[in-house]
């Protein structure tokens, strides 16, 4: 079967989405230019700014679209088959994610740009939003160990691989896209260099690092066991870092540069699938019971592997962060909140077509997703004429960029809520806070655990499930909030309360699949602590606590009527 056949098909799934989906559920809430917005109200030329749609829904793209959508996709692909995984990306993103990313946005715009969480203590209760920021702060320390040790992985060296270990030099390029970035950040403002001179110097250094890094590979000494171990570290040491420094020395800057490779590989990724004339050789369907080795059920696992291809509760964080600050009118929801998601969905589709084009047997498969990615791409990229080494390296740099994206708000994020939790103020609050978001990664990335084979598995690998059932437990707890916002206001609440009990079911599906085996660890040799089972056992516990906390709310009747409630929606 023809690659762009189906190619084809996912983008017309999309664009009907959103032309038909997305102006229905916009008619829902109401959208319209009569209602100004808090970034026109506020204005004040540092958090609350207007935006063209056409910037915002870039700057909104860069900020959801990671490396998620990139490892989700292309794991729950190689395991289940194709087929499956590709029905959940384009549908579910059209009648679940993008409701999510588009709601939580306009809840937030509709009561002056305050957060997912905020809207859950206004009509839910302060006992829920507590638990509803605890939630959070737990699901994003699992996101730094995970996309951690994804980067870990992608900069180790592969001997195996002999001419292909790309992963030193990926290395090389990455620190020097970080110099790069934090150089960038004092000549803007600094040295009061123009946007437009920095970009013309800045960007294609970039691409420029891609081929020197290959010529000065960097190999960390195995100081903590091993090289990733040593190269975890480090990366939490960045986290640090990147979380207390000022946002213009380098945040800023690396997330423009960064939203530069995110746009290349977007436009490599859909070029390489229209007209590079790939056949698909993967199954389109891998029943559990007939795979060479054992896997969980498709259903739950399926839609909390893919996790951010096509629904992210970590996009209402940013919806209702700093998107829902800078949008100049309520009209712009719609292509922003909804038409991101399904923009991130298609970037979804592409890392899952890096699978679809191998055969089962392909070596490719064994060796990770930033190397299937990577690897992908370079084939993709042979349509330019560019060399297969500088392709994989450009790929795995790209994952590594998405990736520095995702750690650098998850830690901020992570700081932030910390100190709402505690109370901590100031520049000694905000080092205290970092330190304790990331101490809990740092104990759990010395972790080590050996298969059956006597081999080392990855940290990711392990924490994965957990981190996909959480992540879209958030989707389903933030949908939860909103649904009871709408119901409220005597709107449709429908749109958003079935979504949320699809996500409740497969969330809290996956979890009891992770705790089940912990549990009966505990019946057999008594009380144990086990990072995943235990953790997991808390977010189940805190999410039943919410959903209780939330069904009074839904049962009560619509009090519409309201004049504050009415101003609201």
């Amino acid at each position: 079967m023809s690659l762009l056949l189906i190619t084809l098909i996912s983008i017309s799934i999309l664009l009907a989405g959103y032309f038909f989906y997305g102006k229905f559920i916009a008619n829902v809430f109401g959208l319209t230019k009569e209602n100004i917005t808090p970034a026109c109200k506020i204005n004040d030329g540092s958090d609350f700014v207007p935006a063209s749609p056409a910037i915002l829904i870039g700057q909104h793209f860069a900020a959801i679209a990671a490396v998620g959508p990139i490892a989700g996709p292309i794991l729950a692909g190689s395991l289940y088959g194709w087929l499956p995984s590709l029905l959940w990306i384009a549908i579910g993103a059209v009648f679940i994610g993008g409701v999510h990313d588009f709601s939580a946005l306009v809840a937030s715009i509709r009561h002056d740009a305050k957060s997912v969480a905020e809207v859950v203590k206004l009509y839910i209760g302060q006992k829920a939003y507590f638990l509803f920021l605890i939630f959070i702060w737990i699901s994003l320390l699992y996101v730094i160990v995970v996309f951690t040790d994804l980067t870990a992985g992608a900069f180790v060296s592969r001997p195996e691989l002999g001419e292909e270990n790309f992963g030193p030099g990926v290395a090389t390029s990455s620190f020097l896209y970080l110099g790069l970035a934090l150089l960038m950040g004092f000549c803007l403002y600094r040295w009061n260099w123009s946007l437009k001179k920095a970009s013309f110097i800045f960007i294609p250094l970039v691409f420029l690092i891609i081929f020197l890094g290959q010529q000065i590979p960097i190999e960390l000494p195995p100081i903590l066991g091993s090289s990733r171990k040593s190269w975890d570290f480090l990366i939490l040491i960045y986290c640090f870092i990147a979380s207390v420094i000022p946002l213009w020395t380098l945040l800023q800057p690396r997330g423009y540069l960064g939203a530069t490779i995110l746009y290349a590989t977007f436009i490599v990724g859909v070029l390489g699938t229209l007209f590079g004339g790939f056949e698909i050789q993967y199954p389109a369907l891998i029943h559990p019971e007939t795979a060479d080795t054992p896997r969980l059920p498709i259903f739950p696992l399926l839609f909390t592997t893919i996790a951010c291809g096509a629904c992210s509760g970590f996009h209402g964080l940013v919806s209702s962060g700093t998107t829902s600050k800078q949008l100049r009118q309520e009209p712009d929801a719609k292509a922003v909140g909804y038409g991101g998601m399904l923009l991130e969905s298609f970037v979804a589709i592409v890392a899952l077509s890096t699978v679809m084009i191998l055969p089962i047997n392909d070596q490719t498969l064994s060796l990770g997703p930033d190397e299937i990615y990577a690897r992908g791409l370079a084939h993709f990229m042979a349509l330019f004429g560019m060399s297969f080494g500088a392709a994989v390296t450009f790929g795995k740099l790209a994952f590594a960029t998405f990736i520095y994206d995702t750690l650098d708000v998850a830690t901020r994020l992570g700081r932030y809520i910390f100190q709402e939790l505690t109370g901590l103020k100031g520049k000694f609050g905000a080092f205290l806070a970092t330190f304790f978001t990331l101490f809990f990664p740092g104990i759990l990335i010395m972790i080590e655990v050996k298969g059956i084979n006597g081999k080392i598995i990855p940290l990711w690998k392990i924490f994965w499930p957990v981190f996909g059932a959480t992540n879209q437990l958030l989707a389903a707890l933030t949908l939860l909030g909103i649904t009871v916002w709408l119901k409220k206001s005597g709107k449709k609440w429908w749109v958003t309360a079935l979504p949320t009990l699809f996500m409740l079911v497969t969330t809290l599906g996956s979890l009891i699949l992770i705790i089940k085996p912990w549990l009966l660890g505990i019946l057999k040799r008594g009380p144990v602590f086990h990072p995943v089972g235990t953790t997991a056992f808390l977010l189940f516990i805190l999410a039943l606590i919410l959903l209780i906390q939330a069904l009074p709310k839904l049962i009560q009747k619509s009090v519409s009527t309201q004049s504050s409630l009415e101003n609201k929606i």
